[in-house]
């Protein structure tokens, strides 16, 4: 039976899906800009950004015609062969941060695995390998895998499926002291996310950061940023960890990078990169040609004054409006987050009403995300048009009014 003759609905999901997601009662089938269509019609305002992946928006004209240009060329090679596209991505990667090498994966949780395993690959082959230990932090997420999963320092994503990996240690997200009790000459690696994400939007202060490097340099062991979520331009710079002033030895990026097409990367020094051999790590599909033309596409547009400097003065808008619902509804106790990676907290009163309050956005025309119980997220792409942003906060206003009545 061709595709498009086969009729699916919501009501599919529960036959037919792994019932691992709740998706929203509404199933999107088209998407231009930051709006969205429904089977039945019906427009949304996309602030959830697919979880700050569409960076560019939905359907983007430069990255459509990528994809239909490099779809046309060459999708895929394997690792046996590299590619153009790849050798362009990694190139520009390097020349706009602090890296020197590059691994391509297709998921944070991909990108973050190459870089907990690199992490205690060169710590075993420079120093002991004893040195094994990674301290992270808890509320982290670091992906899905059972390596990253388990160095996520929420352990409900964790529980039940066996043994988890060893020398993991937890302490609390911003607490240096916390940071300073657990490190030993035993410990490869710090792992962080500079703006903790799906942990409630929560920025890392710029003493803890710069403190972090330092208890690294001290102990030998290596910074690793997740910049997943944080990174290509969502802080409004290309990668958060240039607010800081400091080199992370490590970092990971996903999400953005292609703009909405599944692609990540792992960037890192010469000298961390020069422990890895022919068949110590490896993907299939990682560093294709199609994911890394798109993503290539996305990083040039992404990495300009243009649309960088474009990042803070949409956050304002939303910071304002956000604090106009505030004066009628008292319902925040702040805002939190950097650039556009927006967390709204509900003050005790309400705190329990994220999901009641994501569910009345969509029925208003609006998509939001939650991250935890108290707090809704926004991240909409960072060229959304000032207009969607004021429409969109004209319903996410409506929606407040209905759970609060």
């Amino acid at each position: 039976m061709a595709a498009e003759n086969l009729a699916v609905s919501r009501e599919t999901f529960d036959n037919v899906i792994l019932p691992v997601y709740a998706p929203a009662q509404f199933v999107p089938v088209k998407g231009k800009g930051s709006r969205v269509w429904d089977q039945q019609g019906k427009e949304y305002i996309d602030f959830s950004g697919g979880i700050a992946v569409t960076a560019l928006g939905h359907c983007h004209p430069a990255l459509v015609e990528t994809l239909k240009s490099q779809g046309e060329t060459l999708w895929h090679t394997s690792n046996v062969f590299t590619n153009e596209p790849a050798l362009r991505l990694a190139s520009k990667l390097i020349a706009a941060t602090f890296a020197e090498r590059v691994f391509f994966g297709n998921s944070g949780a991909e990108a973050n695995e190459a870089a907990f395993k690199l992490a205690r690959y060169y710590a075993c082959k420079k120093h002991s390998p004893f040195k094994s230990k990674i301290i992270a932090f808890h509320n982290a997420f670091h992906g899905r895998t059972l390596f990253t999963v388990s160095v996520g320092g929420q352990p409900k994503y964790s529980d039940g499926f066996g043994p988890k990996p060893a020398d993991i240690v937890h302490v609390p997200f911003n607490d240096l002291a916390a940071v300073k009790a657990v490190i030993d000459d035993h410990t490869c690696a710090i792992v962080v996310e500079p703006i903790q994400g799906e942990g409630g939007v929560m920025p890392a202060t710029p003493e803890f950061m710069q403190g972090l490097r330092a208890l690294c340099d001290q102990h030998n062991a290596l910074l690793v940023l997740d910049e997943v979520q944080s990174g290509m331009g969502r802080s409004g710079k290309l990668f958060a960890y240039e607010h800081y002033g400091f080199k992370p030895d490590i970092i990971t990026t996903a999400k953005a990078l292609g703009g909405g097409f599944p692609v990540s990367a792992m960037l890192t020094t010469h000298e961390i990169a020069s422990v890895m051999a022919p068949g110590v790590h490896g993907t299939t599909y990682g560093g294709n040609p199609l994911a890394c033309a798109i993503a290539e596409t996305a990083l040039d547009i992404i990495n300009t004054p243009e649309v960088l400097n474009g990042v803070d003065a949409r956050r304002e808008q939303f910071v304002s409006a956000l604090q106009k619902i505030n004066e009628q509804f008292d319902i925040f106790s702040e805002i939190r987050g950097k650039g556009l990676l927006l967390g709204a907290v509900l003050n005790a009163q309400h705190a329990s009403k994220a999901r009641d309050i994501l569910n009345a956005s969509a029925a208003e025309g609006l998509m939001v995300l939650t991250a935890g119980s108290d707090v809704i997220r926004f991240v909409p792409s960072l060229v959304i048009e000032p207009t969607d942003i004021a429409e969109g906060m004209a319903r996410f206003a409506r929606a407040i009014a209905k759970v609060l009545n």
